[in-house]
């Protein structure tokens, strides 16, 4: 049996873009998605802390080192700057894995970098 569980998170970042027209998905700084573990086009859930809305997207690389976190194409819509969300990626694997797997779980500070 495979069970879905929490792969990856980015706890409380702040959006600092929202392109409505754009393709879609959302930019995240390449420190951000290395540190998470996660990968461009990976699927992702956003769930916004300041309004509640949840959605599901991809990632998009975005500049290194910028602290970018965009929203874009419809997903723009569900989230303004300033608003606080958290990314979250899940994996399916074998429930005994599942047992032992640990999370990439990363905290960016107020301005989306990370502090080592």
């Amino acid at each position: 049996m495979n069970i879905e569980v929490l792969k990856s998170k980015i706890h409380r970042a702040k959006i600092t873009q929202a392109e409505l027209h754009y393709v879609g998905s959302i930019t995240i700084d390449e420190d951000l998605i290395d540190a998470a573990g996660l990968i461009e086009n990976e699927k992702v859930q956003i769930v916004n802390v300041n309004n509640g809305e949840r959605l599901e997207t991809y990632v998009i690389k975005g500049e290194r080192g910028s602290g970018m976190i965009c929203m874009n194409g419809p997903a723009a819509r569900k989230a303004q700057v300033g608003d606080i969300i958290i990314i979250i990626s899940y994996a399916s694997m074998d429930f005994e894995e599942a047992k032992k797997f640990k999370p990439s779980i990363v905290f960016p500070d107020q301005h989306n970098f990370l502090h080592h």
